[in-house]
C-alpha cells in the first residue's frame, strides 16, 4: 500500500504530472504520459524515466 501522503508529493520525472496509484499491480500510472512505474515488494516507487513501461491500450482509456 502506498503511502497517501507521498503519492501527494510524488510526481511523473518525465512530465510533472500527477500519479495515480494502482495497488492492485504494484505500481504508480501517469495518465497524462500514458506511463506507469513499477513499485518494488517494499513500497518504493521506481521513478526513473528509463523504467517507465507504456500502459496498456484498455488501461489508459480508464
Amino acid at each position: 500500500m502506498m503511502d497517501a501522503e507521498l503519492l501527494k508529493i510524488l510526481a511523473c520525472p518525465l512530465c510533472r504530472g500527477e500519479l495515480e496509484y494502482d495497488g492492485e499491480n504494484a505500481r504508480l500510472i501517469c495518465r497524462a504520459e500514458g506511463l506507469f512505474y513499477s513499485v518494488t515488494s517494499e513500497g518504493v516507487p521506481v521513478l526513473l524515466a528509463e523504467e517507465a513501461k507504456p500502459l496498456a491500450p484498455a488501461d489508459a482509456e480508464k
